[in-house]
């Protein structure tokens, strides 16, 4: 297969940071019309529908009876509670402000393997863990100042959590199946839970202003579906170590959004409490590049890889045979 020329990967990477880039504005639009469940679900209804289009081309693996519980788990974690959290506490912070809290993942990703799995955590990790929360409070007190803070607004801190749990469970699964057939899965089961606010949706649809609607459609086709298509596309020609790089741009691009589209004014403090947030989470990526082995040598059999990277909902992981 022939590589595709250095300005069309630019133009394929653009793309993906534009798109997760505009989730928090395009929720930010919808929830003027839409609930916090509702928005969701008619979110992942509209992905739902394009991954079953991409599965019947691609021809994905059916799931193993005994894996559904566990699938179902995944679909709780990675898009019924993350997106429900997220979006009720969008209702309370800026879009700008939601950006770099929701980057926070790989910082509650270390406290769950400490707490929950029982891992050795460095402390390296631990100072990067300290530094990125301190990043948080900066976030907040430049949003409300710290004597003013909606706690509802901390509910984004929650979806950061939900989606470490995910991304830890996903790890104990990722050589079962394909990164892809695991997202059509995890997708599809978590709006399934989501049909629980069914009820009602048509009603709102009908109701809703066309700029709330045109949110909700946007975010179902762009960061929930096409965006992941296009980053799967990058990683299959470029590095992921490099071409994670790239993503860290996705705050600063999502708080221009939100000052061009919403006419939110950024304030100095978010600026510097989201470059303390995305350097705590590049400290720890660069532990494991420090520490990194040769990933082969001659006369070994190739291995398989998992990596993680951000992207909308904070950290994915991606399965790479080197």
């Amino acid at each position: 297969m022939n590589a595709p020329s250095p300005v069309k990967l630019t133009l394929v990477t653009a793309s993906v940071i534009l798109c997760w880039a505009y989730s928090p504005i395009g929720v930010h639009m919808a929830l003027h019309s839409y609930s916090p469940g509702q928005l969701a679900l008619g979110r992942f209804l509209i992905a739902s529908v394009l991954m079953a289009g991409v599965a019947l081309v691609m021809r994905i693996e059916r799931p193993r009876l005994r894996d559904l519980p566990w699938l179902l788990v995944l679909g709780f974690f990675g898009i019924f509670l993350h997106h429900l959290t997220i979006n009720f506490g969008q209702q309370f912070v800026t879009a700008a402000a939601s950006s770099v809290l929701a980057q926070s993942v790989p910082l509650f990703t270390v406290l769950v393997a400490f707490f929950g799995l029982k891992e050795r955590v460095t402390g390296w990790r631990w100072g990067c863990v300290l530094l990125g929360l301190s990043g948080v409070l900066v976030v907040i007190w430049g949003e409300h100042g710290l004597g003013e803070i909606d706690p509802r607004g901390l509910m984004i801190l929650v979806a950061a959590l939900s989606w470490s749990l995910y991304f830890t469970l996903q790890k104990h699964y990722s050589r079962r199946y394909s990164p892809l057939t695991t997202v059509c899965y995890t997708v599809w089961s978590g709006t399934l839970l989501l049909c629980v606010y069914l009820p009602g949706l048509p009603a709102v649809v009908s109701q809703a202003s066309m700029q709330a609607d045109l949110a909700v459609l946007l975010l179902g086709v762009f960061p929930s579906a096409m965006a992941y298509l296009a980053w799967a596309y990058v990683l299959r020609h470029v590095e992921v170590s490099r071409a994670s790089v790239a993503l860290y741009l996705v705050p600063p691009v999502a708080m221009v959004m939100a000052a061009t589209l919403l006419g939110e004014q950024v304030s100095l403090r978010v600026v510097l409490g989201g470059l303390i947030v995305l350097a705590s989470v590049g400290a720890i990526s660069l532990e494991g590049r420090w520490r990194r082995k040769p990933l082969r040598v001659h006369g070994e059999h190739p291995q398989p890889v998992t990596v993680g990277i951000l992207g909308d909902k904070g950290v994915a992981e991606v399965r790479l045979d080197r």
